[in-house]
């Protein structure tokens, strides 16, 4: 497919505008007061929105807490930075423990209109629903039952996919959710691969049975005004390595039939997001993994699938990058990359302040002329323009 031109002529914004917002509560007044072409008319341009701003939109962080408190750094973080979104775990990893932001569907609902109350723009409140072994809102904390995506893909029954998708996508809105880590996309070409054939993660081998069940979550899940994202690009199911533990390598494993339902997808408009993967390829890339990498993000992804959407990183913080390089060459590179929105889950390493800090590390790559401020505006762009998508 044709390489879609992005505009970044300063102060493009996109055309249509809506007064409605996905979310209720404070965030539409809050919205149209700092984005009014966001929520309340056409015209406004994003060269009217400060650098910081920007940035901070670029930004998905996640937090301890059931609750919402103004002691905690991400009410900070909300209010006073306004990153994009946050993103929400019911077990700590770091610290092995469960109650992290979700134990049942009253204190998530709760937790979820606290954080979209304080928020001046609509915000992305995110989450792995996946179904089956990948679920944050589980069957034993009152939420409804899933099944896995190999069980949804080895029946090949689209009436049964399209029934657990749009439930998926049901509750997740019901509490307050409006974006979703899923469906995975990954071909299931080696069925013992710990990250995703062994936890059930793919549909299946055959590109044909997973695009077309990726489409039903994601038709689904629009239905419910939640985000879909496809996961893990440009293929994670060849891999016989979890990218959450180190260094993932398919070079000798991987093969393009893993684009395919990317391609297919994309070229159909049902793409709403892109998650890329923490493997290196050295075919494609000899030194970067296709997170950081220009060759991955914006020559297959932009370029050849001709994807102008929202592409969001896997966890910062996974060993996959984080063994081989610091933070701050993390987020350069990965902006550099083309990736719109930095995820940071604060649950694999727990930094208060890593809100501030990727800001202020973002603004001096701006100011030093690394990154340029056009780079920044495409993709606060292509973020306004999802959360546009959402309010309907």
């Amino acid at each position: 497919m044709s390489h879609q031109h992005v505009d970044t002529t300063p102060g493009t914004m996109v055309s249509h505008c809506s007064r409605r917002t996905f979310l209720k509560g404070a965030a539409l007044a809050g919205a149209a007061a700092t984005f009014p072409g966001l929520l309340a008319g056409c015209g406004s341009s994003s060269a009217e929105v400060p650098l910081e701003q920007k940035i901070a939109q670029m930004l998905m962080v996640g937090f301890r807490g059931l609750t919402l408190e103004k002691s905690n750094y991400i009410y900070r973080d909300i209010r006073d930075y306004r990153i994009g979104g946050v993103i929400l775990f019911d077990r700590d990893a770091l610290l092995k423990t469960y109650g992290r932001n979700i134990v049942s569907p009253s204190q998530l609902q709760g937790l979820t209109a606290s954080l979209r109350a304080i928020s001046q723009t609509p915000l992305f409140i995110a989450v792995d629903q996946e179904g089956g072994k990948i679920v944050r809102l589980k069957e034993s904390y009152g939420f409804p039952p899933t099944v896995s995506a190999q069980y949804l893909g080895t029946l090949n029954d689209p009436a049964v996919t399209r029934l657990y998708a749009d439930s998926i996508g049901a509750t997740l809105a019901e509490n307050g959710l409006n974006m979703n880590f899923a469906p995975v996309v990954d071909l299931n070409i080696n069925p013992a691969s710990p990250a995703i054939g062994a936890l059930e993660r793919s549909f299946s081998a055959d590109p044909d049975v997973v695009t077309r069940h990726a489409r039903i979550f994601v038709e689904t899940h629009d239905r419910n005004r939640v985000a879909t994202c496809f996961k893990h690009f440009p293929g994670h199911g060849s891999a016989s390595v979890d990218s959450h533990l180190g260094f993932v390598d398919v070079t000798h494993t991987w093969s393009p039939i893993e684009l395919e339902p990317y391609r297919r997808l994309i070229s159909e408009g049902s793409a709403r997001m892109v998650m890329t993967a923490h493997v290196f390829n050295t075919t494609i890339d000899p030194t970067l993994p296709a997170t950081l990498s220009p060759a991955f993000i914006n020559g297959i992804l932009r370029q050849q699938l001709g994807f102008d959407g929202v592409v969001v990183t896997d966890d910062l913080q996974m060993q996959g990058l984080t063994q081989f390089f610091d933070y701050k060459t993390i987020v350069e590179r990965s902006i550099l990359a083309g990736v719109d929105i930095i995820l940071v889950s604060n649950n694999l390493n727990y930094d208060p302040e890593i809100t501030p800090t990727t800001i202020s590390h973002v603004l001096e790559l701006v100011r030093s002329g690394r990154i340029t401020e056009q780079r920044i505006d495409q993709s606060y762009r292509r973020i306004m323009a999802l959360k546009q998508r959402l309010a309907g």
